[in-house]
């Protein structure tokens, strides 16, 4: 037993995690009716979001409070990337859906979803969470108003004595340690999500709808392997390919089962720290990424706005296809303040193309019925993306800057 145990902690993570998948395979192939196995998985997704809320509130805290004067962060140039991935994957989920367009079987029974009114619901509803009750803002793992909270106490503390100081960078410490003890549980967990994925008895119903998963999914695996390359190239001037894949193998693969870019926040923390990335850049980027980047949830609100468009017949020139681009980029940015996540923005950008609103929850319904590869894929390309765009940044100010860098994967 001892030396399974030590050849087991010889292997990398990302190996674990790839045995977790094959015995979640073999048991849910096997044993499908012992469903107490799905609390491994259910266990290790509500640990990391336990953890995660006040991992980004102490770091980010600590970040500031000891920032040095003179010391530049990258924010800027990460936002910009942010905004240019998400915009390029709703214009890409366009071009996709006019070359390969689907039609939609409608289905009922979604009258219960409430989809925001308009986009100034949206940006109304992102704009709110940003002045949230700290606490209610950690109950809610609302990391808007974590962030918020967290610069301000940091600018606060940055007067305060270094005793206070090292008080702060110690709770931090402790929660990463904790969050090193949870992520060495992923195996386990994983094996948990992929057993009860594959009992799910949506896994089935999702066959009538392959034409759109395969487009959904064709679209974010371009943006993972051909948008996002390209970006990263014109900011490096290096091979994008090993940073890219760096990034999805070791965050993506648990964005995919998680389906959640909070609880993949500790995750995403641990690779940057593990690449030397900048620690006062990354312990904002990456919380704010998992709210405010979203190339999937773009995609997906293009793809299945347009999937209505093509199902009612209705005709669309470039010009409104460009608007729908822009619109789903800008709404799926403040996907994370309305509940329901990316597909109940779907009824705001069917809006424009003057589709009722009771057609367009319909859609909704689709969506739901084919979300659990949709959601998957979504987070994966999501997630994985916060830590390229970081990587990608630094690499570039160090190459504008003339000096030698290499990139750690």
């Amino acid at each position: 037993m001892k030396t399974f145990i030590l050849k087991w902690n010889q292997l990398s993570l990302v190996k674990q995690i790839l045995m977790g998948i094959i015995v979640g395979i073999i048991l849910a192939l096997s044993i499908p009716n012992v469903t107490g196995i799905t609390i491994f998985g259910s266990l290790f997704v509500f640990s990391l979001k336990a953890v995660a809320p006040l991992l980004v509130l102490l770091l980010v805290m600590t970040a500031i409070s000891k920032h040095k004067k003179g010391h530049q962060t990258n924010m800027k140039s990460i936002l910009v990337l942010y905004g240019l991935s998400t915009f390029l994957a709703g214009l890409t989920a366009v071009i996709a859906s006019f070359i390969f367009p689907v039609s939609l079987s409608l289905v009922k029974g979604s009258k219960d979803l409430t989809p925001p009114d308009g986009i100034v619901e949206v940006l109304k509803s992102l704009l709110f969470n940003v002045v949230d009750n700290p606490v209610n803002a950690l109950m809610n793992a609302n990391y808007i108003g974590i962030l918020t909270w967290a610069i301000l106490l940091g600018v606060a503390l940055r007067n305060a004595h270094d005793s206070t100081k090292n008080l702060l960078a110690n709770f931090s410490d402790a929660l990463s340690q904790i969050v090193k003890w949870v992520i060495n549980l992923a195996p386990l967990g994983i094996m948990g999500l992929v057993f009860d994925t594959i009992t799910t008895n949506g896994l089935s119903s999702m066959l009538d709808y392959g034409k759109l998963l395969l487009v959904l999914v064709g679209c974010m695996l371009c943006i993972a392997f051909v948008v996002n390359p390209l970006i990263v190239y014109l900011n490096i001037r290096k091979n994008p390919y090993p940073l890219v894949f760096s990034c999805l193998k070791e965050s993506g693969i648990t964005a995919f089962f998680t389906r959640s870019s909070a609880a993949n926040i500790p995750i995403n923390m641990r690779l940057c720290e593990k690449m030397e990335l900048d620690a006062d850049t990354y312990s904002v980027s990456i919380p704010l990424g998992a709210t405010i980047n979203m190339a999937g949830a773009a995609v997906t609100i293009s793809v299945l706005t347009l999937a209505a468009v093509h199902t009612l017949g209705i005709e669309v020139d470039f010009g409104t296809a460009l608007i729908l681009s822009i619109l789903s980029a800008v709404s799926a940015a403040g996907a994370s303040g309305v509940a329901g996540g990316s597909l109940l923005l779907i009824p705001l950008a069917c809006s424009i193309f003057g589709i009722p609103n009771d057609i367009a929850i319909q859609v909704v319904g689709v969506g739901f019925i084919i979300g659990v590869l949709q959601d998957s894929f979504e987070t994966a390309l999501n997630s994985s993306s916060d830590v390229l765009f970081t990587a990608t940044a630094e690499y570039a100010k160090k190459r504008k800057e003339g000096k030698e860098y290499i990139i750690k994967v």
